[in-house]
């Protein structure tokens, strides 16, 4: 081979990236990488040197020949590039502790991907996203945008829609940590186990579950009802289900769905914890700083356990995976965010959802699953419905389009009260949206 790939990591100062380099060092005889550059801005200088510090310990510990490069300069780092990878947090930990904390204010969860909290993630994080893809589009227009910025599937379809990009894929951890939690529960290895995807990005079904070929789903349905056997995450409390429930829906939901189902009981549990100074942004925030001592430590030439501690575990597992799927076109089935393409009934063909796929050489290939069961599907649709609203408002920043996207979302409970967050969350972050605060008029209707 002439030369090797070049991967580009946005972001590349996140606590998160020494385990894509684990990733990439892991794969390395099959997925011949011969540049990492790590990308970052200058608020993030300071995290980039010392994740950029520790990823050169482990590629020399390694001994493999990959070079890692740092830098701020993003258009220099896309030239030539074969993939590149999204991480970034738009106005970083403190956006996300006002996205938490604004909502429980009015009574409301907080939360960074779901409700209000995920509505204005999308509204700092679209408008970047685009960017980059623009200049992929002049830069590299043939190199792979892998995103794992959230809200994935968000994102993933602002850019299908709002750039001329089409070689995109959405990746969450949910799936391969719903896998994985799967493996655990039946004593099996992670590879032994499937799982029937379908449905939306934080809003995922298992249609089936397998294990070695063999259907799980009655089994695992019936171990998730114990708060001590949820298939859970770490920014997510674990309390278990009603088997009825369970039984009834005969469906593997997804740990986010307890937003959706557990509305009550969550909101209680957010409030209590905002009260201890325990909210999930500012437990994150002590996990960074601690990660970040490790990682400034010479000596430290490894991926740290630690790190599975901060939420996102698998997350670059599941991305060199892909990448590693789609460069051999294995064949393989993963679950990820992509075009819909009919693969799921009852939403537009031209809409992200989250769905398995055959991995290729040319990207996901959805497996068509046709309608989703009635019991759901009203609720995907909801959803959906936020996602295209919210898409719209974040890229043209206008009000009313903000506030029906709000209000629209099944976590807030009326008009009033998603305006009074809207207005008060739009002050807040309003150093990253500039889209909303270019109309004068428009500023004046809810500044005042």
């Amino acid at each position: 081979m002439s030369k090797g790939l070049k991967i580009v990591t946005i972001g590349g100062g996140s606590s998160y990236t020494p385990e894509l380099i684990e990733g990439f060092i892991k794969y390395y005889k099959e997925l011949p990488v011969s540049e990492i550059w790590l990308v970052d801005i200058e608020a993030g200088k300071e995290k980039l040197e010392i994740v950029g510090g520790l990823a050169r310990r482990m590629v020399e510990k390694a001994g493999v020949p990959i070079d890692i490069h740092l830098t701020l300069d993003r258009k220099k780092a896309l030239e030539g590039a074969d993939y590149v990878t999204t991480q970034l947090r738009v106005g970083q930990l403190a956006a996300r502790a006002l996205d938490e904390k604004i909502p429980l204010k009015h009574g409301v969860i907080g939360q960074e991907t779901n409700g209000p909290g995920g509505l204005f993630k999308a509204f700092r994080t679209i408008p970047v996203i685009l960017d980059i893809a623009r200049e992929m589009e002049e830069i590299c227009p043939n190199a792979w945008l892998i995103n794992f910025t959230n809200p994935a599937g968000m994102v993933t379809e602002a850019v299908l829609r709002h750039s001329n990009i089409t070689k995109i894929v959405g990746l969450c951890n949910v799936p391969i940590g719903m896998e994985r939690g799967v493996a655990e529960l039946m004593k099996v290895e992670p590879d032994r186990v499937r799982i029937d995807f379908a449905g939306l990005n934080h809003m995922v079904y298992g249609l089936d579950v397998f294990v070695d070929g063999k259907s799980v789903k009655e089994e695992i349905i019936d171990m998730i009802s114990d708060p001590d056997k949820a298939v859970t995450m770490k920014n997510i409390h674990a309390m278990g289900w009603e088997p009825e429930f369970l039984r009834a829906l005969n469906l593997f939901p997804c740990p986010y769905h307890n937003y959706y189902y557990k509305t009550g009981d969550i909101l209680a549990q957010e409030l209590k914890d905002a009260e201890n100074g325990e909210t999930r942004a500012e437990v994150v925030q002590k996990l960074e700083t601690e990660l970040f001592e490790l990682y400034k430590d010479v000596d430290l030439d490894i991926k740290p356990p630690q790190l599975e501690e901060r939420g996102g575990a698998y997350y670059s597992d599941a991305a060199v995976r892909l990448i590693h799927s789609m460069y051999t076109d294995k064949r393989d089935i993963q679950a990820v965010n992509t075009m819909n393409y009919g693969a799921i009934e009852g939403i537009p063909y031209d809409s992200a959802v989250e769905v398995s796929c055959v991995i290729t050489k040319d990207g996901p290939k959805p497996i068509t699953v046709g309608e989703l069961p009635v019991a759901v599907r009203g609720l995907v649709q909801q959803i959906k419905s936020f996602e295209r609203v919210a898409i719209e408002a974040a890229v043209t920043g206008n009000y009313d389009t903000a506030l029906l996207a709000m209000t629209i979302n099944p976590l807030v409970p009326s008009d009033r009260v998603g305006k009074l967050i809207l207005d008060e969350m739009l002050l807040a972050h309003k150093e990253f949206l500039p889209q909303f605060f270019r109309n004068k008029e428009l500023q004046g209707s809810f500044h005042d």
